[in-house]
């Protein structure tokens, strides 16, 4: 049995965003795969197979809804864990990243204190 910790592929369009996710994330032993849009996202999703997912929402030419429908209609992918990482703070837009198959919802900004926790909490359920 490996001590591993699970490999997460981050989706988001904005390179400061991932590199401090990367940073905190690889600072607690996992290893991060950063994706700057969804098509490369879901290419990388096929090759490495993570553990689990942040899907940015606001993501240009496809937006984090229906690159999570994508995910979830691929071969392979669909027990994958996926939470939405998003500014989308209105009413409704939890629900909605849901209801899109999302399994969690973290909103920006992320706070670095406890995401690993949050991540934790996501990989167990």
């Amino acid at each position: 049995m490996t001590s591993a910790k699970p490999r997460i592929l981050y989706i988001e369009d904005n390179a400061g965003n991932r590199t401090l996710i990367k940073r905190v994330l690889e600072a607690e032993g996992y290893t991060v795969v950063e994706a700057p849009d969804g098509k490369t996202g879901l290419e990388l999703a096929v090759a490495q197979a993570p553990d689990l997912i942040l899907m940015d929402i606001n993501l240009p030419e496809v937006d984090g809804y229906t690159m999570t429908s994508r995910i979830r209609a691929t071969p392979g992918l669909g027990k994958i864990k996926i939470v939405a990482v998003t500014a989308n703070v209105m009413r409704g837009d939890k629900e909605k990243t849901l209801a899109a198959g999302c399994d969690g919802y973290l909103q920006k900004p992320i706070d670095v204190d406890l995401l690993p926790e949050q991540i934790a909490r996501f990989l167990k359920s």
